[in-house]
């Protein structure tokens, strides 16, 4: 036959549309003509095609080939096309049986020797595949990633030559495999010694999935406490580790070792806000997405500059990011906690019992004032962090690890996810009534807080999804004055 089709799949953010490669040979002077708007890594293939053909003991067809990457508005990047392109080089010369062809989807670049290389997208092509009712081929280099879809049928293999003998029933691929469990380490959280405000703070952000914004003296353990949080949390379940896993897929690589563990990203205050929560000419996913399921911490708050900040505000209340440009427009999950640390001032002792502050009233204010109102109203928990006297460090006893911690925390979750199936911190403005109703008692008790603190609607809400977390952890099915007064206390 002189025409043959192949199912592959473009990556756009973390879906990955489907793509028919649409091979044509026909009469006419040699040549190969690529269309599909290929950009120039894909126009490229051509002659990485060539010789990988050759170089496999193949022929390569002295006529006239034309290549489609249907539908031909989506853009096409990458080496990804590689190998459905040779495949559909090697059908329509009937080099190769074309019925095999059309219950798999392939995906690979290849060296010019005919091995398959490596791609970017994995995950989200194999899982758009197994939806599709189709199996995926892949390069042996991706193998432990594809392994994390259960139900999927992906076979892998090291070059052109394996995948051609498997298609003709010479040989057999081997399934994906490579991906093996793994624990792990985290900074115990009994290495802190002293701030129990804190440390109570932590659990009940760990338990709710609130914000948290730590402030206080240098040294004083901010983000000593900050990179504890992940240890407490409980592992990812199936839906939100393949979504995270398919961020990390699309962008940095993803390490099948770290599958299901909450992820942890820490960037540092230079960081521009097209890296914070993604774009660019290719529409990549940022920090905020690379956090989706686990913990974004940004330390030194106020030296980030503000703009840069406040590409926050959406996020946080959607869980997710849109990035839009001219010729492309992709979603990304991003349901991630915020974790800040910050000083109070600029030489970092303002309100400090220790150390006299050099900061000016003014200075202080501008300071303070490069972290807008509407963030700090998103986040949940607002702690003082003092400075502790190392004599009083020297009689504090250990506190409780995090294996410790942790048990409570993951059983304050389980009891959110049987009555509301999602976290607090999650609940929706119309579940609020439903959830975290008071008695009258507690009711005028929020009524004096809210206009002696002039809180916010969206502080109230706040504080009351901090103490249905409070009530959970103690055991409470709903919400007492104790548990309403100690989340009140989070917010000044």
């Amino acid at each position: 036959m002189s025409l043959a089709r192949v199912h592959t799949r473009a990556i756009v953010g973390v879906e990955a549309p489907p793509v028919a490669v649409e091979v044509d040979i026909s009469g006419g002077l040699p040549s190969f003509n690529l269309v599909g708007l290929p950009e120039t890594a894909v126009r490229e293939s051509r002659d990485r095609v060539r010789a990988a053909l050759l170089n496999a003991g193949f022929e390569f067809p002295q006529r006239r080939i034309t290549v489609s990457l249907a539908p031909a508005d989506l853009p096409k990047e990458g080496g990804r096309f590689d190998l459905p392109i040779a495949l559909g080089v090697l059908a329509a010369s009937s080099q190769l049986p074309a019925e095999g062809l059309e219950t798999c989807e392939f995906a690979g670049e290849l060296a010019l020797s005919g091995e398959l290389r490596a791609v970017s997208g994995a995950l989200p092509l194999v899982l758009a595949a197994t939806r599709s009712g189709r199996k995926a081929v892949v390069p042996r280099a991706v193998s432990a990633e594809a392994s994390l879809v259960a139900s999927a049928e992906v076979r892998v293999a090291d070059g052109l030559l394996d995948v051609v003998r498997w298609l003709r029933g010479l040989d057999d691929l081997e399934m994906a495999s490579g991906w093996l469990p793994h624990d792990a380490q985290y900074p115990d959280l009994a290495d802190v010694s002293g701030q129990h405000h804190a440390r109570r703070a932590v659990e009940i952000a760990a338990a709710g999935g609130h914000n948290l914004l730590f402030v206080g003296p240098p040294g004083s353990g901010k983000s000593m406490l900050a990179s504890r949080l992940p240890g407490l949390l409980p592992r990812l379940d199936t839906e939100t580790a393949l979504e995270s896993a398919a961020v990390h897929s699309v962008s940095v690589g993803f390490d099948p070792t770290h599958w299901s563990r909450p992820p942890f990203r820490h960037p540092h205050h230079t960081v521009s806000g097209v890296a914070l929560v993604g774009g660019g000419a290719l529409a990549q996913p940022g920090e905020a997405s690379l956090a989706h399921g686990g913990v974004l911490f940004l330390d030194e708050l106020a030296e980030f500059p503000r703009a840069v900040l406040d590409v926050l505000r959406e996020p946080l209340e959607s869980g997710e990011i849109h990035v839009s440009r001219a010729r492309r427009r992709a979603r990304y999950p991003a349901r991630f906690q915020l974790v800040a640390a910050m000083n109070p001032c600029p030489c970092g002792y303002f309100g400090d019992s220790t150390r006299a502050c050099r900061c000016t009233a003014e200075q202080v204010q501008r300071y303070q004032g490069r972290v807008s109102g509407p963030l700090l109203d998103r986040i949940d928990l607002h702690v003082r962090v003092p400075a502790i006297p190392y004599a009083s460090l020297r009689q504090e006893k250990s506190g409780e690890s995090t294996a410790c911690v942790s048990h409570r925390v993951e059983a304050a979750q389980a009891v959110q996810r049987r009555r509301q199936n999602r976290l607090n911190a999650h609940l929706a403005a119309n579940q609020m009534a439903e959830h975290c109703s008071l008695s009258k008692e507690c009711e005028r008790f929020f009524e004096t807080a809210v206009e002696r603190l002039g809180l916010s609607l969206r502080s109230c809400h706040r504080v009351l999804r901090v103490a249905r977390t409070i009530a959970d952890l103690a055991g409470s099915d709903s919400i007492r004055r104790e548990d309403l007064g100690e989340s009140i206390g989070f917010r000044q």
